[in-house]
């Protein structure tokens, strides 16, 4: 994709990250992770480093590696960040955005439970997709394909007639590795991955017939 203008993003299905892509999760996922981290006696930012795009049970194993503990260590994770959940705001553009995307088109795919992905969503004053994959619903989290091969498969739609937007090497992982049309990175974060284009926040993008338009302004 060039740099100069305007691209076209051909789609059917538009298939979302949650965190740093709809909602603005960061100050609330630092929050609780560095909490967490205090209480098992770790280093709060290098556990912070470590969580983008993961599922908690994910981190809580890397981390905790006592299979006694981690049900408890898990456990107080969902807590902490249900906790943090009720001030998280949209990314900006993302309401008009997912109003503007056909009915039945979108899904939201998330390393985030389910209670936690609705309690984001609902305080950032986003409608609930019509398709919601979470790290409930997979045996295998990013940046195994299984959410967006899931969340293309109930669209309805083939992952090469899927557009991503991702925020997280992991989540851009997954979506390659679903063999999806293309990728939209979201923020800064995805500059440190593959995707086609990264774009500041979703105000650079448009619902467009047949897929979506990217602002010639952007990161990459």
């Amino acid at each position: 994709m060039g740099q100069d203008g305007d691209v076209d993003v051909t789609a059917r299905g538009f298939l979302f990250d949650c965190d740093g892509v709809l909602v603005d999760s960061d100050a609330s996922v630092h929050a609780a992770w560095s909490r967490w981290a205090v209480e098992h006696g770790f280093e709060p930012d290098g556990v912070y480093a470590q969580v983008h795009g993961r599922r908690a049970a994910d981190t809580v194993a890397l981390l905790v590696p006592d299979a006694a503990r981690q049900a408890e260590s898990l456990h107080r994770i969902n807590v902490l960040e249900l906790e943090a959940a009720g001030e998280v705001p949209p990314v900006p553009g993302a309401p008009e955005l997912v109003a503007a995307v056909p009915p039945g088109a979108w899904a939201a795919v998330t390393s985030g439970t389910r209670p936690l992905a609705r309690a984001r969503l609902q305080a950032a004053g986003l409608p609930l997709p019509d398709v919601m994959v979470t790290a409930d619903d997979v045996s295998a989290g990013k940046p195994a394909p299984e959410g967006y091969l899931a969340a293309a498969a109930a669209l309805g739609v083939p992952p090469a007639d899927c557009v991503v937007l991702e925020d997280a090497v992991a989540g851009v992982l997954a979506a390659r590795a679903a063999g999806v049309g293309a990728v939209i990175g979201v923020g800064e974060r995805a500059l440190a991955t593959d995707a086609d284009v990264v774009v500041t926040d979703l105000r650079a993008l448009t619902v467009v017939d047949g897929g979506l338009r990217v602002a010639g302004s952007r990161l990459r």
